[in-house]
């Protein structure tokens, strides 16, 4: 098939090429923007039976503000003394001038007494929003506030900062948008320089660029038509991802090709004939890779959080895209430029007489039993960190110190218990739709005051009830102020556990009462999080496994191969765990990272041991012991595995730069997570299993033996040879 499909790109280059550029501008002229189905708010993304979207629920049919949104000024001293009555006497009118600046979507600002900190070191100022935090308008809204306080302060010994959920939002935004600038250039740089290193030619450098960018104009609208088509809503990180993932695994792809073409080349092919060659031979490899890739992608489908459950569906046509175009679009814009593409080198022409992988290959080969126990130890000790691991929902831990929200949320706590950042409401419902009894729910909140982790309560009103009842008196909301964090897994485990039971067991006779807010939602999600990790990670094994049973004909060689991938991703985990809360001091690491690893670590690193096994087998069906075969497939496909190996861990390295801690750590994380997968699992523990194992590794079948479909001899590589 790969042949054929490389025959006709080859000597059709420009109808390829007119095609691809067609639909690259069909798509963007008339599909959706990925904008338009992204979404930041994490409750959008669990089902309606979890307790914290039942909550939302009845807050948006018995309560008019519901939907709405605020922003929380938080005002101080520049000393740190507590304020002054000429000072509160200013805060009152920031407040007026807040009011009087008639802000689109601004319903009223308040402060006073009420909004003065016990220590009277901070006092608040509440502006209401009209709109949901997703809302552009609210984030306008949310800046103009900050443009109209700042000013009003000017000349007095106060400062401030405006926080809470909508203004978190709005630096979280300008926060991604500068790391996808910074990170988009970091990847495009890094890849040219790897890349003029590898092949010393600014053509070879430059074709992942371009096919990468058609890619990236064609992949975003195909999957906001998926989207909207199916309803699904993406998370605001997957611009940022697929960018990674487009220009990691499409180099990956080019190099494939490239390498195999120069190898014909120097073996004597006519330019068309070799790239024909080079097509049918990497064409399956790619198609291998790729559909490992998507399997493990889509088996995010069995997610519950929708989060995860549409980045795999995303990311996966991603996949599909850049693999077609790696064995269509490439091929036709090489067959036009033939050698050149390597111009101004000459190593195309020449092949080198030894290299490191040679001597890697040849120690390999020779000493399987050390490499297996020494690459594998490395891996195991590694692994041994993940049990360390604590996942972090901390949503102000993931901006940047030195944002405006960041340093807001740090004043507040100077003054009050850290859950005034995003109270955790309890709703009253009447069963039967009778009016509630004011004071029964009142007795209700001062039960739910008592509990241990809660801090106090937020009065509803000026007279400082403790429950604001809703317009026809069925439900009620009590906001309490969790003592930590919102998000810290201590204020998760009181939302999400002991306050619902205590809220269940006590709600007066004849009414329900439901857990909401922030901090329920997280727990839910937590929840939603774990039951996830296992289900998904056994079912994407289990079809990794049968693709690779399938490819390879065997039965032992899938189930050592998908060891070695479980053990990477412990050991990436480990590793990431050991630097992070380690080295980092950080409470833990951000909760979407396992899956994030599982998408890149396990999908990828399951890549190269394609790669790997079908050199070995291709080494051992020309006739090589198992032990030579180890060593031939170290020193003919090494190099293209390093070389895609370092390009795709320098590429998600370079996501350490936007200085956002959800990246930094994902940087980092699948860095080291594809160094491990290509330069020890790949490279080292998978060849010497082989070689230990030898014909029974290709157990039941005989993939193994030489047929009548093979190679010639002088076909060494389904790669490339090493690189010069």
């Amino acid at each position: 098939m790969f042949e054929r499909l490389g025959r006709y790109v080859v000597h059709n280059p420009w109808k390829v090429i007119i095609g691809w550029v067609l639909a690259a501008a069909a798509i963007v002229i008339f599909a959706p923007s990925l904008s338009d189905v992204t979404n930041t708010d994490q409750a959008n993304f669990l089902p309606g039976s979890y307790e914290s979207i039942k909550a939302q629920e009845l807050a948006e049919t018995s309560f008019a503000q519901a939907n709405d949104s605020s922003a929380t000024i938080v005002v101080r001293r520049t000393d740190g003394q507590p304020l002054t009555d000429s000072d509160q006497t200013t805060v009152g009118a920031l407040a007026q001038k807040i009011q009087s600046a008639t802000i689109e979507r601004v319903t009223g600002v308040a402060t006073g007494p009420q909004a003065l900190s016990p220590n009277k070191q901070v006092q608040l100022v509440s502006a209401g929003i009209e709109g949901m935090p997703d809302d552009p308008k609210v984030l306008d809204a949310v800046q103009q506030i900050r443009d109209v306080a700042k000013p009003a302060i000017d000349g007095t010994p106060l400062t401030l900062s405006v926080t809470g959920d909508v203004a978190m939002q709005l630096d979280n935004q300008d926060a991604f948008e500068t790391a996808f600038l910074i990170v988009g250039i970091a990847t495009v740089v890094l890849i040219i320089a790897l890349l003029l290193l590898i092949y010393r030619s600014p053509i070879a450098a430059l074709l992942p660029i371009v096919t990468v960018s058609v890619v990236s104009a064609i992949s975003p609208g195909l999957i906001a038509l998926v989207a909207k088509a199916t309803d699904l809503q993406v998370d605001q990180s997957l611009q940022i991802i697929l960018t990674i993932v487009l220009y990691g695994i499409g180099t990956d792809y080019i190099l494939f090709l490239l390498f195999r073409y120069r190898e014909r080349l120097r073996d004597g092919d006519d330019r068309k004939a070799g790239l024909v060659t080079a097509v049918a031979r990497v064409g399956e490899v790619i198609a291998s890779a790729a559909a490992a890739i998507v399997i493990a992608f889509m088996a995010l489908l069995l997610a519950v959080f929708g989060a995860f459950k549409s980045l795999g569906p995303a990311l996966a046509i991603a996949v599909v895209v850049m693999a077609f175009a790696a064995v269509t679009l490439v091929p036709a814009v090489v067959s036009l430029l033939g050698p050149k593409v390597f111009w101004p080198s000459k190593s195309w022409q020449r092949t080198p007489k030894g290299s490191a992988f040679r001597g890697i290959g040849r120690f390999v080969g020779r000493r399987p039993v050390v490499v297996a126990l020494a690459s594998g130890g490395v891996m195991v000790a590694l692994a041994l960190g993940s049990f360390g691991m604590k996942a972090d929902y901390d949503q102000t831990a993931q901006l940047p110190e030195d944002t405006e929200s960041s340093q807001g949320f740090r004043d507040l706590q100077s003054g009050f218990p850290a859950g005034a950042l995003n109270p955790t409401i309890v709703y009253v419902r009447s069963d039967d739709g009778q009016r509630l009894d004011a004071a029964v729910v009142e007795g209700f909140a001062q039960r739910l005051r008592q509990v241990p982790g809660v801090g106090g309560i937020m009065p509803a009103g000026q007279s400082g009830e403790s429950a604001g009842m809703s317009q026809d008196g069925t439900a009620a909301q009590i906001s309490l102020l969790l003592a930590d964090s919102p998000y810290s897994n201590e204020a998760l485990d009181l939302a999400g556990d002991k306050l619902r039971d205590v809220a269940h067991a006590e709600a007066p006779p004849g009414t329900t009462a439901l857990v909401g807010g922030a901090t329920s939602i997280f727990a839910d999600v937590r929840d939603a999080n774990d039951r996830d990790l296992r289900v998904i990670f056994p079912v994407a094994a289990a079809l990794i496994a049968l693709i690779l049973g399938l490819m390879l004909r065997s039965i032992v060689a899938p189930v050592y191969l998908m060891v070695t991938v479980v053990l990477g991703f412990f050991s990436t985990l480990g590793a990431t765990v050991l630097m992070f809360q380690g080295i980092g001091d950080r409470p833990g690491l951000s909760f979407m990272l396992p899956t994030i690893l599982y998408l890149f670590v396990v999908a990828i690193g399951t890549d190269y041991n394609i790669l790997m096994i079908a050199r070995l087998r291709e080494e051992a069906r020309l006739g090589n012991d198992p032990r030579t075969a180890a060593q031939l497939a170290v020193e003919h496909g090494g190099p293209s595995v390093g070389a895609a190996g370092l390009i795709l861990a320098g590429t998600f390295a370079s996501m350490m730069l936007g200085g956002v801690a959800f990246l930094s750590e994902m940087g980092f994380a699948v860095a080291i997570g594809i160094g491990i997968s290509a330069f020890v699992m790949s490279m080292f523990l998978v060849p010497s299993l082989t070689a230990l194992l030898g014909h029974a590794a290709w157990w039941p079948g005989h993939g193994d033996v030489p047929g009548d479909e093979e190679l010639p001899a002088d076909d060494r590589s389904p790669v490339g040879a090493a690189a010069s």
